[in-house]
């Protein structure tokens, strides 16, 4: 290796990592991180459905692995709650025969991110419409509190269903475990409190640890604890082989989990930059998210993706660098070396009152009113995306809400084509733009400009703005330029053939200028040219405007010379 190359790669390294002069910062930034990440990360394997300990994995490996692979120096990639309540949906990741099956879904989550990022597609997140997100995230905030009500209460209801569950709970409010409540709203309390004192985002520690010490010295049984579903110690994730035979029955929620990753580690990507002050790359983002998921789920830990939450947190605290959530990690290590065996004493209702104040707070009501000030179309869309986020499985309801926005883009796009017509300035000779005639005239010449995408959905709309030939027109020409449009597609082409016929039939005559390569070799191999005929087509011309005047002076010629 050269000395320049060597010096470049050190001076990436530095960029990344930061240096003597950050390392104070992102030390603080990295202890501040890492301790509130082991609370936050036993509560999101508890959303999940799954042992806590696989959340707290996961923020350890997602962590540590995320600072070396994203494009975004500082993004926080764990264990979300959007993501951790997909998976409480997924019935073969729980259970004794789990472990295989989760490592099955993460891996596979983390190579839909990794190729995606290889085929640099980090701008398809932007093609899902706000309103779609809008409502998902709201729906799972409400997800979240929905899930913890059991926790919260003590009460184990046997209904399948978040709302059934919740009705259920209603229904049998005398048999919910009161010391379970004042656990929880213990510690609610507590955070909210102590959240205005200089303990900032470290209260939510402080107020799950009195939490825990309050449910010990309740009467025994009381309170259950994390002992009392999962075997906690000084143990560091191990391996976890995924379960190849449920490649198929995960796909539909592996994909799922990668795009609501990806969605909220794009969030990250667009509003946070480097310290070289550029955002970064989505697509290396989407990368590095592939990998700590890959590493995450041979690591017996649960999906991950950037966390917003965590990178504002990390931002907050004064990290500088990549190395803040080195550090983090590190601490979170240390942290189950230490304390390993204590985390078994960590109260439920203490984590389920945490995760009922995350998902209030994550409730976004200044976006669902801007989303019902914004039209019928959109309202709609936020109200079915919302609805079907609460009722089906948020796998299911994930692709639905894509397929949603699929259609409402084929919609939109299909009812924003306009046809103008140029009528020139004798003065100037600039074109004035009016509304196309609804008939054609004999003799008429009449120049149409479309704007908007022309592809198959948008050929209808085109076409009701064309003038129509309801009479015999000898002599008229519709002129039609396709400047700056790359394709034509087969419905497109049909309604062109279509329209050239019904003018031929009353003696008038459509021409196309502008027209690109792409689309001459597409009228020329669907037989549209021969309809249309040949000389009738005025290919581009670099400078703007000549294929046009070319079609004009065509009319001119063929009126003074109509042999």
């Amino acid at each position: 290796m050269t000395g320049e190359k060597m010096r470049q790669r050190w001076l990436r390294y530095r960029r990344r990592f930061g240096s003597r002069r950050t390392i104070v910062s992102d030390l603080k930034a990295g202890i501040v991180l890492g301790i509130e990440s082991v609370p936050d990360g036993l509560a999101s394997g508890l959303l999940a459905g799954v042992n806590p300990v696989m959340g707290l994995n996961a923020y350890i490996v997602g962590t540590f692995a995320g600072a070396l692979a994203t494009g975004s120096v500082f993004m926080s990639v764990q264990a979300t709650g959007a993501m951790a309540v997909i998976i409480a949906d997924v019935p073969e990741v729980h259970g004794d025969d789990g472990m295989g099956a989760m490592a099955m879904l993460t891996v596979m989550a983390g190579i839909a991110m990794l190729l995606l990022g290889i085929a640099r597609l980090g701008s398809l997140v932007r093609f899902i419409p706000t309103a779609v997100l809008i409502g998902f995230v709201n729906a799972v905030a409400v997800n979240i509190v929905l899930s913890q009500l059991e926790n919260f209460t003590g009460f184990d209801s046997d209904a399948d269903a978040r709302l059934l569950r919740v009705v259920d709970i209603v229904a049998n409010v005398l048999q919910i475990s009161w010391w379970s409540v004042l656990v929880g709203t213990v510690t609610i309390g507590l955070i909210l409190v102590l959240e205005r004192t200089p303990l900032g985002a470290l209260s939510m520690v402080v107020a799950i640890v009195i939490g825990s010490v309050l449910a010990v010295v309740l009467p025994d049984g009381a309170v259950s604890t994390i002992s009392d579903v999962a075997e906690a110690g000084r143990s560091l994730p191990s391996i976890s082989l995924p379960d190849l035979s449920m490649f198929f029955v995960l796909i539909v929620p592996a994909l799922s989990l990668a795009l609501v990753g990806l969605v909220q580690g794009a969030a990250i990507s667009g509003s946070i930059p480097n310290p070289d002050g550029r955002y970064p790359d989505a697509s290396a983002d989407f990368r590095g998210q592939g990998i700590a998921n890959i590493a995450t789920g041979m690591l017996q830990g649960i999906p991950v993706g950037g966390s917003m939450s965590a990178t504002a947190l990390s931002r907050a605290a004064g990290a500088r660098s990549a190395a803040g959530n080195l550090i983090a990690a590190v601490v979170m290590v240390l942290s189950v070396l230490v304390f390993g065996p204590l985390i078994g004493y960590i109260a439920m209702p203490a984590l389920a009152g945490l995760l009922i104040l995350i998902g209030v707070r994550t409730v976004k009501p200044r976006q669902i009113v801007m989303v019902f000030q914004t039209g019928a179309v959109q309202i709609a869309v936020f109200l079915v995306t919302f609805a079907l986020t609460l009722l089906i499985p948020l796998q299911y309801a994930v692709l639905a809400g894509v397929g949603l926005a699929v259609v409402l883009q084929i919609a939109r796009q299909s009812n924003r084509v306009r046809v103008r017509r140029w009528v020139f300035d004798q003065a100037n000779g600039r074109p004035i733009e009016q509304d196309p005639p609804p008939t054609l005239e004999p003799g008429e010449t009449i120049v149409l400009t479309p704007y908007g995408s022309l592809f198959f959905a948008s050929a209808p709309s085109f076409r009701q703005q064309l003038p129509d030939a309801e009479h015999n027109s000898p002599g008229a020409v519709v002129i039609i330029r396709l400047r700056g449009t790359d394709e034509l597609g087969v419905t497109f082409l049909t309604m062109i053939r279509t329209y050239a016929q019904e003018l031929a039939a009353v003696g008038a005559t459509l021409m196309v200028a502008g027209v690109g390569p792409r689309v001459q070799a597409q009228l020329a191999s669907t037989g549209v040219r021969d309809v249309v005929r040949e000389e009738n087509i005025f290919v581009e011309q670099p400078r703007l405007g000549d294929a046009l005047q070319n079609a004009l002076a065509e009319v001119s010629r063929r009126r003074l010379d109509p042999g």
